[in-house]
């Protein structure tokens, strides 16, 4: 089932306007009956959903540098992670052990990506190039070169035949993966692309930067088909398709995370409560077990709401600094977040179900 396909077109932003979905089914009214019903239970849709109940797993250590992004495998058995000092590291996020780094970069890193398969681990550097690595020898199987500046973001396919990475020269690159060639170029922004993601048929990739537009690009053509403007106090620094890849979800420079139709350019819902004025924060979705939106936030603490209702229904405490990267497992309710400076940790979350009762 799409997690994703409970969510009504008609569901805006606007708390007077319809917040109807199939978690929230509605009853026609004047309905005839002909015979008492019945007393039934109530459809599984029609209970309140349960609040997440994640708990501190474990703490990993090892980065001497900020930070800048936390990876699940698609398998879930490993966890990448990347920071300032120029290399990778793969642990293992049930024992949390630390597995081998991944060396070769002569500059730091911003973002990571895997590829569908598992083996290889895409990473984008601040000394130009994306590396592709074999994972489990550790070794570099792919050195793609192109970009004028620092890379700063990048994202498979979900085929992982096709790359996609956005620089700080503005410019965004699609790179074939078998052969490590830039199949072309999008002069897509006037700063800083600080996240790109392909939705799930390829045919489409997201990208937002600091200039503060969030655009729709067509892959095979490279052509812009749509733009989304935050605003002038609201700077998008991430972005991504959500699962079914009907929807966009962004953070802003003003403390808040929107759910976006692309298809009509609307918000559809805010997520508020968090603190994000400076630094770049991701969010993500967890479908594993409710419908939850999950981001980090500069109080140092991961905020968890519920999807549909917009309402915060968790709050995790234990970094020590700006918590920037956050990732769901694939497949377990499992969270991963990062932290910078003064923290260097990352910190595993598990969600074992609600409390028994008595």
């Amino acid at each position: 089932m799409d997690p994703l396909a409970g969510m009504d077109d008609s569901s805006t932003d606007d708390d007077s306007a319809s917040q109807t979905t199939e978690d929230d089914p509605q009853v026609p009214e004047h309905q005839a009956v002909l015979h008492p019903p019945a007393p039934v239970a109530p459809p599984p849709t029609a209970v309140p959903r349960e609040r997440p109940n994640y708990e501190a797993r474990h703490v990993l250590r090892g980065h001497t540098m900020s930070i800048s992004a936390v990876k699940f495998s698609p398998d879930g058995k490993l966890l990448a992670s990347c920071g300032a000092e120029k290399v990778v590291k793969i642990w293992s996020p049930d024992t949390g052990e630390f597995l081998r780094n991944l060396s070769g970069h002569t500059q730091g890193l911003s973002d990571i990506a895997w590829s569908s398969d598992n083996v290889h681990l895409a990473s984008a550097s601040d000394d130009t190039t994306i590396r592709i690595w074999d994972v489990d020898s550790g070794l570099t199987h792919k050195h793609l070169r192109g970009h004028a500046k620092w890379v700063f973001c990048l994202n498979y396919n979900a085929a992982s035949n096709l790359l996609v990475s956005g620089g700080c020269e503005g410019d965004i690159r699609i790179w074939n993966v078998a052969t490590g060639k830039c199949a072309k170029t999008l002069h897509a922004h006037m700063d800083y692309v600080t996240a790109v993601h392909f939705n799930r048929d390829s045919s489409l990739i997201v990208s937002c930067a600091l200039d503060g537009l969030i655009r729709i690009w067509d892959t095979s053509n490279g052509q812009c088909l749509k733009t989304l403007a935050e605003g002038h106090d609201a700077i998008c620094q991430h972005v991504q398709f959500s699962p079914n890849s009907k929807y966009i979800l962004s953070t802003a420079h003003d403390s808040a995370i929107r759910l976006w139709d692309y298809q009509t350019t609307r918000c559809l819902k805010t997520y508020t409560g968090h603190v994000n004025s400076k630094y770049c924060i991701s969010a993500c979705f967890s479908v594993t077990g409710g419908k939850w939106i999950v981001a980090g936030s500069e109080d140092n603490k991961v905020y968890i709401w519920d999807l549909q209702t917009r309402q915060i229904v968790q709050v995790l405490g234990g970094h020590s600094d700006v918590v920037v990267a956050v990732a769901t497992h694939p497949l377990q309710n499992m969270i991963a977040t990062g932290s910078i400076d003064s923290d260097l940790s990352i910190r595993i979350w598990s969600d074992g179900g609600p409390k028994p009762v008595g």
